[in-house]
């Protein structure tokens, strides 16, 4: 019996999954008084060791960038007191075999205007080959994001259809769809329009792209790693003040269901580097903060959990995406002038959509850093390509030449000089959630068949506390995971022994639509729904 309050048991909840979701469940139980332990298959979750290459220079899978409406991770950076983490706004740059095709700018820096006007002007000048006229046939897309959320029923019908398939319906050109939309999607939802789900495509495109004239402006840590910078002072002030208990290297291998109240009662493991397994006992709950690819893991092993919450055997059933990052140092420093850029339409590409990033340019002030103990040379190259079934069947060094041979000379003919002295080369495949047409009833929701079993991450569907940060993206992750916390604290499923009431973590809303977007949704509105009543619809969701 925890002290505190009198015959009030402390509630013990497992988090399975260390991502953003993880921490965020986490955090939103711990805080609440709720035993936690949490789990992940990674050696060390909790940031404090970064992942270093064999020659120990520091390694991160994925470059991830701080968008501007990110509300909720910006209040953790202030709560943690961690100060300026983050370089300025940049610039970013999209390249083709012809050359530069656009800059997105930062769009703060010039003079607001409603959206999307915002964003025509800030950009009037910065399409290097797309004509007005291709850029203008994007207009009929800007209606239906307008309809997209007009009921739950619209919602599902746009799931229904891939991307592509609205794109063509609404009359936006093929040189749009090839030069823009499709390297967008490729390194935004990581996969062409003609497998996208147009409901989700549209969801990612208006939050970054449309929402606001500055949307799409995005930030980058400025030294180390995310992990070392924001999820080791989160994990070690869990520790130290909430007791929360992190078993690293650790695969949750079952859930078991207790035959007298059927719901969660322990959690088989096993250990990644032994093999040993073993059982956490006395659970009240459990948050999964896992991809497809880990529900469908885990709920092989757990059938009687699967009996009680067939949605989440659906969910194990949804696609999954193949990531590869790379890591480059140079034995010299070479000029680009834009520090994020995207490759799109290069043969050398396979169908996969890819980035690249400046380290050295991102993280000037602590350059040395990302040389390890060994003396700083050139440039540091943090390379990803999302979609990339084709990719992973390469060698490391066929990796590593399509680089510096097929695409960064492209964008700065001075790689070709370059020779490169360290390389890392990490594949991660199934590791990304694919948003297929037809895939929102498969996603997993939040609160599930079982009252004691939440979900979570930015593949889950939120239901009534739906937030406005949409996609893959690591705000909704986030965000996702307090508010699966705080579903199991809000229903009683668990509770804390030092608290007299079971206090919910607090949630910021992103900032709201402008007035011109809510207006343009309350017209459709009226004019549709009495049309729709007449079986009269718009022609591209028509079955």
């Amino acid at each position: 019996m925890a002290e505190g309050f009198p015959g009030k048991k402390q509630s013990h909840a497992v988090v399975i999954g260390a991502g953003w979701a993880g921490w965020g469940a986490a955090k939103a139980l711990c805080e609440a008084g709720v035993r936690v332990t949490l789990m992940d298959g990674m050696a060390d979750p909790t940031g404090s060791q970064p992942l270093t290459t064999p020659s120990g220079k520091p390694f991160e899978a994925g470059t991830r960038g701080f968008w501007k409406d990110y509300p909720n991770i910006n209040a953790l950076t202030a709560e943690l007191g961690l100060g300026s983490i983050f370089t300025e706004f940049t610039t970013s740059a999209f390249w083709s075999p012809e050359g530069l095709e656009a800059t997105a700018p930062v769009f703060g820096d010039a003079p607001l205007w409603p959206s999307p006007l915002g964003q025509v002007a800030a950009t009037i000048n910065n399409f290097k080959r797309l004509p007005v006229a291709d850029r203008l046939s994007i207009a009929g897309l800007l209606y239906a994001m307008l309809d997209l959320n007009r009921s739950d029923a619209v919602y599902r019908s746009y799931d229904a259809i891939d991307a592509l398939t609205l794109f063509r319906q609404l009359r936006i050109s093929d040189r749009m769809i090839d030069d823009f939309l499709r390297p967008t999607l490729l390194v935004g939802l990581f996969k062409p329009p003609e497998e996208l789900s147009a409901a989700v495509t549209m969801e990612l495109l208006y939050y970054y792209a449309l929402a606001h004239q500055d949307s799409f402006d995005v930030r980058w840590i400025r030294s180390k790693s995310i992990a070392e910078q924001l999820i080791a002072p989160l994990s070690e002030r869990l520790q130290e003040q909430h007791q929360l208990e992190v078993l690293g290297g650790t695969l949750a291998t079952r859930l078991n269901i207790s035959p007298e109240t059927q719901a969660i009662c322990s959690v088989g493991t096993r250990s990644v580097t032994t093999g040993s397994t073993g059982l956490i006992e006395d659970v009240d709950a459990v948050v999964l903060a896992v991809s497809a690819k880990g529900m469908g893991a885990l709920m092989a092993q757990s059938p009687q959990c699967g009996a009680l919450a067939p949605e989440l055997v659906r969910a194990a059933t949804l696609g999954s995406i193949d990531v590869v990052s790379i890591r480059l140092w140079l034995d010299r420093t070479v000029p680009v002038a834009d520090p994020a850029n995207v490759f799109s339409r290069f043969s050398a590409l396979r169908g996969a959509g890819a980035t690249f990033f400046m380290l050295d340019q991102l993280q000037r002030e602590s350059e040395q850093a990302l040389w390890g103990d060994q003396p700083a040379q050139g440039s540091v190259i943090a390379s990803d390509f999302y979609n990339a079934s084709a990719i992973v069947e390469l060698s490391d060094q066929e990796i590593v030449d399509c680089l510096m041979q097929d695409l960064l000379p492209i964008a700065q003919p001075a790689f070709r000089g370059a020779r490169v002295v360290d390389q890392e080369v990490r594949r991660y495949p199934g590791s990304v959630s694919l948003f297929s047409p037809g895939s929102f009833s498969k996603r997993p929701p939040m609160e599930t068949s079982l009252a004691s079993v939440v979900c979570a991450g930015d593949w889950v569907r939120m239901g009534e506390k739906e937030h406005g940060a949409k996609g893959l993206c690591q705000e909704r992750a986030y965000v996702c995971g307090l508010e699966a916390g705080n579903s199991l604290l809000r229903r009683g499923i668990v509770r804390g022994a030092d608290l007299p009431t079971a206090l919910q973590h607090s949630v910021i809303p992103i900032r709201a639509d402008e007035p011109q977007v809510l207006l343009g949704r309350a017209l459709n509105k009226l004019v549709m729904d009495p049309l729709e009543a007449f079986g009269i619809q718009w022609p591209w969701l028509a079955s």
